[in-house]
């Protein structure tokens, strides 16, 4: 089956004049820019059909490196998913994974039963990451852009312009969460992640020659959207060149390919129920990754990930506040970290109660 895919995408050529598979030589790749209404019809066609444009993407990519290539696997859903998809075309492929230390018991119990995982640590633990650079709060800009007006010297128009935006708008600026961490008792970064997960894999990929193929969707952020339409799922000219084939995978498409496929995932996301209207949902923990990430817990509706940690990891939601001190952020910008809080539950019964429910 795979070898007639492998037939077929050598002989489509793209309607811009270049051959779908990527020539094997030095010479650099033509530049893609999709729209976004490309992007929204790729995201609406059916499971079928996206499974096998990604396995294109998969063995393009594959081919065009000889074979040098790895699976980022994180342990979440669609990073397995991805990993699983790739074994099937090419067995010899590794997958690296990279124990930060701040990993759920469950998803490193899950990582030991795969097979052909390549571990990776980083150089420092994440609690000498907070201490020395800050803690990952807000979003990834908004930390960057605080450290900044924190650490930096800025032009006043620069700083003005973060803080309050500019004649354009506000879109660039900071918001409430960032005006009121400029002020906080300690620092904010967004540069944990690039030295727990990305440096280690920079690493590998120094040593080993081999290129990554990620989970990535535009689904979660749109950094990762505006990636995908400058580049599609292959980006071959990047300084390292990355394959994204489930860019285009919606959150229902992944959980359908589970439920029909019946694919084995981390215990931690629970099952997958099919609800009202054929939406497929997670009877368990909605993601996963960094225990003590804060990136978007100001956003998120009550209980957030804390509040669940505590009830399903009461050691390891102590070890978050009291040894990694996050505790005194979640104070500083006013977010739940308990699950039994009166001030957001009432009677302390009730809030395990619901908690309970949800889990």
């Amino acid at each position: 089956m795979y070898a007639c895919i492998r037939k077929q995408c050598k002989k489509t050529p793209l309607k811009n004049g270049f051959s779908r598979f990527a020539k094997r030589n030095n010479r650099r790749v033509r530049k893609i820019r999709m729209e976004l209404w490309q992007l929204k019809q790729m995201q609406g066609l059916p499971l079928e059909v996206k499974i096998q444009k990604t396995n294109q993407r998969i063995i393009e990519f594959y081919e065009h490196f000889n074979g040098m290539v790895y699976v980022s696997h994180s342990g979440g859903k669609d990073s397995t998913l991805l990993y699983y998809l790739v074994k099937k075309i090419y067995p010899d492929v590794p997958g690296v994974f990279v124990n930060t230390g701040n990993e759920y018991p469950e998803l490193v119990r899950f990582m030991r039963e795969q097979s052909d995982i390549v571990w990776l640590k980083p150089k420092i633990k994440i609690k000498q990451v907070f201490e020395k650079y800050g803690f990952p709060v807000g979003s990834k800009k908004k930390a960057y852009d605080v450290h900044k007006l924190r650490h930096q010297n800025l032009t006043p128009k620069y700083r003005n312009y973060l803080l309050n935006g500019d004649e354009r708008g506000k879109a660039g600026c900071i918001g409430k969460i960032g005006k009121l961490l400029v002020e906080a008792p300690f620092d904010t970064h967004s540069i944990c992640c690039d030295i727990i997960k990305k440096n280690p894999l920079k690493k590998y990929h120094k040593e080993t020659g081999r290129v990554p193929i990620t989970g990535e969707r535009c689904a979660e952020s749109k950094t990762r959207q505006d990636a995908y339409l400058a580049h599609g799922c292959n980006a071959y000219n990047a300084n390292i060149p990355k394959c994204t084939p489930l860019a285009f995978w919606t959150d229902q498409d992944v959980l359908h390919y589970y439920h029909l496929y019946k694919t084995e995932m981390c215990s931690l996301y629970g099952k997958i129920i099919k609800g009202n209207g054929g939406i497929y949902e997670l009877t368990g923990l909605p993601r996963l990754g960094c225990v003590s990430c804060m990136m978007g817990v100001h956003l998120q509706k009550l209980p957030n990930r804390f509040q669940i940690l505590e009830l399903t990891h009461p050691k390891l939601h102590r070890h978050c506040m009291v040894y990694l001190g996050i505790e005194q952020v979640l104070q500083y910008i006013n977010v739940p970290y308990q699950c039994y809080d009166k001030k957001y539950y009432g009677v302390k019964c009730k809030g395990g109660e619901q908690l309970k429910m949800i889990i």
